[in-house]
């Protein structure tokens, strides 16, 4: 019977160095390379050359962070279905998740929607709603979107950081499938 090889991240983050790390997974957090720097001054073993593994030490290295290196975090993502996504200025990897989740199919009433969610979701809190789109349409984004607009600010940055560790993982196995 064969045994399944786990998925591996190339190049191996074990191997690489400080600069070679900030090149290569520096972006998996959104304009956030020290994430990926502060994963590779913890000390990277053979077990980190997995995206689960990786993702976990890197998800660590956040939740370890202050509050207001968290807030910075949280603030480096894109509205959701907002100006920078109609302009075509996300990253390679906002965009292929936005699209993946259809908003860039929203109709202008969805558009508006989106619009005033984000400028109230902003006021409230301070940062832009961020949720893991994978796996998700715009409507039960929507639906997240005016459900987590009650929360209080300290659940909003706590389920922020666990959105963008989701997502984060998510990069990561998408890098090791290519």
């Amino acid at each position: 019977m064969p045994t399944s090889n786990p998925l591996l991240l190339s190049p191996a983050p074990s191997q690489c160095s400080l600069e070679m790390m900030t090149h290569h997974y520096g972006d998996v957090y959104e304009h956030s390379p020290w994430v990926a720097e502060s994963a590779w001054q913890q000390g990277l073993t053979e077990v980190h050359d997995t995206p689960d593994a990786l993702a976990e030490l890197m998800g660590l290295m956040l939740q370890q962070a202050s509050s207001e290196q968290q807030i910075k975090v949280i603030q480096a993502h894109p509205d959701l279905a907002g100006k920078a996504a109609l302009a075509g200025e996300l990253t390679q990897d906002s965009t292929s998740e936005q699209a993946g989740a259809g908003l860039d199919q929203c109709s202008p009433e969805e558009f508006s929607r989106f619009e005033a969610l984000n400028a109230a979701y902003k006021k409230k809190f301070g940062f832009p709603f961020v949720i893991a789109v994978k796996g998700l349409d715009r409507h039960a984004i929507l639906a997240a979107f005016e459900e987590r607009l009650n929360n209080d600010a300290v659940t909003e940055r706590q389920t922020a950081i666990q959105q963008i560790i989701r997502i984060a993982r998510f990069r990561l196995r998408a890098r090791a499938e290519q």
